[in-house]
């Protein structure tokens, strides 16, 4: 059988100084610690320096330098360009990952080794501006929370999410949305951010005013350009803002509301408002913002890969049901010329 060989240990590192620094040679080094006397020689040679001579701590210092090569991103940087190019994007680790695999057709990263690369960059260099690859730009992770009151018993006409069509909830059938305001530091300024289910469309109004009556208005002309079957329900938080529901049933729209305290019924819009917040956090001041800008930031979201989609992206998930929806609406019926 082969010999095996083990690394040197920092206790053997500590009995090497020690022995050598009382004069002792390599082969009696190396029969006090049973080991070959070229490790011996090879490890006084290698990790030595030049000022201190041989120190344990030093030694392992240098072994273990020379042992690390670097994550994948540090030895290709080509594909640390590609990475931190859709990072800064506005892409999560996860989307990169899975978009590379999407179009090279096998697995290119894992979103774990993003992961790890930014972190090491935060921990090795101490320059905070890498979290900002990070999908929330945060250096740690952690969620926070506060139950108050609810409003949910001012609400005219309000029906709860359990009694929500069940296909609702399966994210298959397109048509059902979900809408809340995404709120700014400034008083008065938001923006009232409607999300589709099944393709995760996120559609955008800057508001003047939170007056529930002008939130109905925007929210009936948004869906009555849409076709019928792509406006089937809407579910709502239990803020004032959206006590004039009911203006939707005019479009056959029906209309929900979560459990006080439990906006995490309408996980779809929270998580894509969070995602928004890269770009648009709640320190800005939306008098700033112009509309230019607004609807390029909103259209970025929507083309951006999901995981949830198979990485395709929300505009291309919705514009397919759209195309689908207006051809089976246009399709002449049997017995008509086309």
């Amino acid at each position: 059988m082969g010999r095996s060989y083990e690394q040197l240990s920092l206790d053997d590192r500590c009995e090497i100084a020690r022995l050598s620094a009382n004069g002792s040679s390599v082969r009696q080094i190396a029969a006090a610690l049973d080991r070959a006397p070229s490790t011996i020689s090879r490890e006084l040679k290698r990790n030595r320096g030049k000022q201190v001579g041989y120190k344990a701590g030093y030694a392992e210092q240098r072994a273990r330098a020379r042992r690390w090569t670097g994550s994948r991103l540090d030895r290709e940087p080509g594909l640390r360009r590609a990475v931190l190019e859709r990072l800064g994007q506005g892409w999560s680790p996860e989307q990169v990952a899975g978009r590379l695999a999407r179009d090279h057709g096998r697995k290119v990263i894992s979103y774990e080794t993003i992961y790890r690369f930014i972190y090491a960059q935060l921990r090795r260099t101490s320059d905070y501006s890498w979290r900002r690859y990070l999908p929330r730009g945060k250096s740690k992770r952690g969620c926070r929370g506060k139950k108050g009151g609810s409003p949910a018993s001012f609400i005219e006409g309000r029906v709860s999410l359990a009694e929500r069509p069940i296909e609702a909830a399966s994210r298959k059938v397109p048509g059902h949305w979900e809408a809340d305001l995404m709120m700014f530091s400034k008083y008065g300024q938001a923006v009232l951010t409607v999300h589709e289910r099944t393709s995760r469309l996120l559609l955008g109004i800057r508001l003047a005013s939170k007056v529930a009556r002008g939130i109905a208005r925007h929210l009936v002309r948004l869906f009555a350009d849409l076709p019928e079957s792509l406006r089937q329900t809407v579910t709502f938080d239990n803020g004032t803002e959206f006590a004039q529901h009911l203006a939707l049933h005019r479009l056959s729209i029906e209309t929900f509301f979560c459990d006080p305290h439990s906006p995490w019924q309408k996980g779809g819009i929270e998580n894509a408002i969070g995602r928004m917040r890269r770009f648009i956090p709640r320190k800005t001041d939306l008098a700033a913002l112009t509309s230019h800008r607004f609807r390029r930031l909103v259209a970025a979201y929507n083309n951006t890969p999901r995981k949830c989609l198979d990485f395709r992206t929300p505009a291309e998930a919705f514009s397919q049901v759209l195309h689908f929806e207006c051809e089976s609406t246009s399709r002449p019926s049997p017995g008509r010329r086309g």
